[in-house]
């Protein structure tokens, strides 16, 4: 049974004990929403209360052991349990955030199952190694349990890096918008634990060599904390918006073979078919011409968050149509030009009503993301939308 005893020097890793046993609870408690994508929330919850749980747990034990016989430095002690956290937390959340990305369960497996068997390794000869007061012993495990932590935090690092970057290529690709902002929360959180983690090394590489000391241990604690806190409310900010993000992550984008059912392949000899091939294609373009002039007309360009299947399919065409039409006739992407679009409703939007905010007209344009109006609008207009307002239109 495991005794607490509260005094000045172990008031704070009670606190943050509690803490992360609440949030981990409050995780255990959350039902995920039915969808196709359970497994991805599902994985990431799981790891991010494991996380917490150990975190938990190892406070306690830190508390517990307050009084025993082997601490020959208190300080030492606390900072080496919060090393074991860390070592932990880095393998755990990193494999939570990046299962909420497009990254493969076996290459996910591949990166981080080893890595928690290590921190357990690491975690047993640490504490032996504590334990047995042979300060040179102790000395060559930490430096070898440093060296580990920093070649897995980098490897992490590198993985999640690629991870996040194809992610939100496909993201971007599924839904034709710059919708990266809907995932820049993931890339935060880990940037933070990341920088967090590389602090305390730091630290404590400079306690173990250097001897130097300052009490930092308390406010670590406290701050990973608010992360474990500011982690978790994210997380549950984005189950509500999940399908958005992870729709995409699912689908299979196609790269480099937009047109190969619909261009005349070279390997036809047979120049009639070829020629009806591409009267047939002059045909549903003449036709995908009426429909784009009424789908400006109704200002459908103004609507956000819509598949290319889904814009396709309210043109009465098809994806591999639609993509070859501003290939050939066009001359631009989509995207660009449904873009250039809706910069010039918000032009006109911003010089028509006056009383309307800037955020407002930006969403009402089809800009889900205030940063990537503006980003647009200053590209194509050359100024940004408060001068184009104040000015009239006459800064351009």
């Amino acid at each position: 049974m495991i005794s607490i005893n509260i005094n000045n020097d172990t008031a704070v890793q009670l606190i943050v004990g509690v803490g992360a046993a609440i949030l981990a609870v409050l995780l255990m408690l959350i039902r995920l929403p039915k969808s196709d994508h359970i497994a991805k929330l599902a994985n990431s919850k799981h790891g991010m209360i494991v996380s917490f749980l150990i975190c938990s747990f190892t406070m306690f034990y830190t508390i517990s052991k307050y009084d025993e016989n082997f601490i020959w430095d208190w300080s030492m002690f606390t900072m080496l349990m919060i090393y074991i956290v860390v070592h932990f937390s880095t393998s755990i959340i990193s494999y939570s955030l990046t299962a909420l990305l497009n990254s493969h369960k076996q290459k996910r497996n591949t990166y981080f199952k080893p890595g928690l068997f290590i921190s357990a390794i690491l975690t047993v000869l640490l504490l032996e190694s504590y334990r047995s007061g042979d300060m040179q012993y102790f000395m060559i495990i930490c430096l070898i349990a440093l060296t580990a932590f920093l070649i897995q935090s980098i490897t992490y690092i590198v993985y999640f890096h690629r991870a996040y970057k194809q992610s939100v290529k496909e993201l971007e690709n599924y839904y034709d918008e710059d919708e990266g902002h809907r995932i820049k929360w993931v890339r935060f959180c880990y940037i933070i634990a990341m920088l967090t983690n590389l602090f305390f090394l730091v630290y404590l590489v400079m306690s173990l060599l250097l001897d130097y000391r300052m009490e930092v241990a308390s406010l670590y604690t406290i701050w990973y904390l608010l992360y474990m806190l500011y982690l978790t409310s994210n997380f549950l900010s984005f189950i509500g918006s999940h399908k958005i993000v992870l729709d995409a992550f699912a689908h299979n984008v196609l790269s480099g073979q937009i047109f190969q059912n619909m261009v005349p392949s070279r390997k036809v000899k047979n120049r009639d078919a070829i020629s009806e091939q591409a009267m047939n294609v002059d045909k549903k373009f003449a036709a995908l011409d009426k429909a784009i002039e009424n789908w400006i007309a109704q200002k459908m360009f103004c609507e956000y968050d819509k598949t290319r299947d889904q814009i396709a399919e309210e043109l009465n065409t098809t994806k591999d149509i639609l993509n070859l039409y501003f290939a050939t006739r066009v001359g631009v992407d989509f995207r660009t030009w449904r873009t250039a679009l809706r910069i010039e409703e918000a032009k006109k939007q911003l010089l028509e009503n006056k009383l309307a905010s800037i955020n407002m007209i930006s969403e009402a344009s089809g800009f889900s993301d205030k940063s990537n109006f503006h980003r647009q609008f200053t590209k194509i207009a050359g100024c940004s939308p408060k001068t184009w307002r104040e000015s009239s239109g006459r800064s351009a």
